[in-house]
């Protein structure tokens, strides 16, 4: 017996080299370089005007990634391929002033009008603190505009703003105020920075009554403090408000989504989702030649052309557990997408037991594959192996200070419990070989490394379905800050 049993041991770990080496030779036989560079080039071309998530193009792009997935065989979840995401457009005021006394805020140098209608009259101001419900208490803001700090106690990031001003907004809109305005007094983002982004058309997502334009939501330049503290000492009495022009409206996007079952009668109610952003930023300033198109190849469209790839293959080569495609729309514009569906999912959340998103900034070294979120999760080892069949190695994020995991699609789904690191171009820092590039006109499938292009895509394919066919899900690594969340969602073991 125990012979028998060291034979089969030794006849296992025989079979292993084999079935890797078949694995990647139906890869290799199912993604053909001019099949697949086609659909980069397509997806990267000028006819997409920059696949803005704001213009008339970008159904187009998700028109063609629905053709690709309906041509090779994934299926739709519902009628069609496409999730529509409620989206709300607010462009910046013609014209903009607010005049406080001997000072006065003017749009795009001093104050940014970020959201909600036009509004002309003399308004009294009430100052509440951080504009939170604690700080409101006994205060009358009806009809009045409400001022507080930007952000909250302990609430100074990017997203955190954000998310703080809009609970803000909603909060005093609900209590009658007339308008907010957020006084910005933090060193870390300079002003000007804040003013060559903010200072053009946002969009956010559009549910219930947000689908109206509220109250006016205002930034102003308060970098000493002075200006909050003048008014709420009573120095400022009213304050006279002319913004004019301003435009708000309402229309809907598209998610692509699809999907291909699996194999196993258990593990086919399990997914792994495959992800990426199929929009980029569009149309902006030219650069030294005149060229006015972001086509953004590497920002995102070799991602987008991995999971059509990965509808073509999975179709062929169906694994174990059910692969989810996904193309998620308006990431350019603050992960939106991807955060409707986190929201609003066409499978369970519960089922989803991996994320392998894509987003790329661009590249400096063909010999790896850098992963955002490598060594958080338990799958990394499936990662690594497969990136090695293609003659690459696996990097862990190399600028931890960048927050870049936190910063594209697959973080709303970490969110939510689901392991999901982001499966990058190999980026080593980020040096002047990745901004020549980053958000720029000269991102084009021709001074692109295809024949990395290629790796690149098989080497993903490969690492999903490793993933699919393992026996065992993908879990957190102990004590990651997603690691509770996980076990909320799936269950704590």
């Amino acid at each position: 017996m125990k012979k028998n049993l060291i034979f089969l041991a030794l006849a296992s770990a025989a079979l292993l080299p084999i079935e890797a080496e078949a694995q990647k030779s139906a890869i290799d036989n199912s993604i053909l370089e001019k099949e697949a560079i086609s659909h980069f080039r397509y997806l990267a071309s000028d006819e997409l005007m920059g696949r803005d998530a704001a213009r008339s193009e970008i159904d187009i792009a998700a028109r063609y990634v629905s053709e690709q997935f309906w041509k090779y065989g994934a299926k739709a979840i519902s009628d069609n391929y496409f999730q529509s995401v409620p989206f709300r457009l607010s462009a910046p005021p013609s014209s903009g002033t607010i005049k406080l006394g001997s000072d006065e805020l003017t749009q795009g140098q001093t104050m940014l009008v970020l959201d909600g209608k036009s509004l002309e009259g003399n308004y009294e101001m009430v100052v509440a603190g951080y504009g939170l419900e604690e700080d409101l208490e006994g205060k009358d803001i009806s009809g009045k505009i409400l001022v507080v700090r930007v952000g909250g106690p302990e609430k100074m990031g990017p997203s955190q703003l954000f998310a703080s001003g809009r609970k803000k907004l909603a909060l005093a809109q609900e209590k009658g105020a007339i308008a907010l305005i957020e006084m910005y007094n933090l060193p870390t983002t300079p002003w000007t920075l804040l003013t060559n982004y903010l200072n053009k058309p946002q969009m956010t997502l559009a549910q219930g009554e947000a689908h109206e334009a509220g109250i006016p939501y205002i930034w102003a330049k308060d970098l000493d403090g002075e200006l909050i503290k003048n008014i709420d000492k009573g120095g400022v009495e009213k304050a006279e408000v002319s913004i004019t022009g301003k435009v708000n409206k309402s229309f809907n996007g598209k998610n692509v989504i699809g999907v291909i079952e699996g194999t196993d009668p258990k593990l086919k109610e399990e997914y792994v989702m495959l992800s990426a952003h199929y929009d980029h930023i569009g149309v902006g300033s030219p650069n030294a030649e005149g060229d006015t198109i972001y086509n953004g190849a590497r920002d995102n469209a070799v991602g987008t052309v991995a999971i059509i790839n990965a509808a073509k293959f999975f179709a062929e080569n169906p694994p174990k557990r059910s692969i989810l495609l996904c193309a998620w729309t308006a990431e350019e514009k603050g992960l939106l997408g991807s955060a409707y569906f986190s929201e609003n999912p066409l499978v369970p959340l519960d089922k989803i037991i991996y994320n392998l998103n894509i987003d790329n900034g661009g590249y400096n070294n063909t010999d790896i594959i850098t992963v955002i979120g490598l060594g958080r999760t338990s799958a990394d080892h499936y990662i690594k192996e497969a990136v090695a069949e293609y003659g690459l190695e696996t990097m862990a994020d190399p600028s931890p200070e960048q927050g870049l995991y936190d910063r594209s699609d697959n973080v709303n789904f970490a969110k939510k419990g689901i392991p999901a690191p982001t499966f990058s171009l190999g980026f080593t820092a980020f040096d002047a070989e990745i901004m020549k590039y980053y958000h720029q006109a000269a991102d084009h499938v021709d001074n692109f490394d295809l024949d990395y292009a290629m790796k690149y895509w098989k080497s993903y394919l490969l690492t999903a379905q490793k993933i699919a066919n393992a026996d065992e899900r993908p879990v957190w690594e102990a004590g990651d800050k997603y690691e509770e969340a996980g076990k909320a969602l799936y269950g704590a073991k």
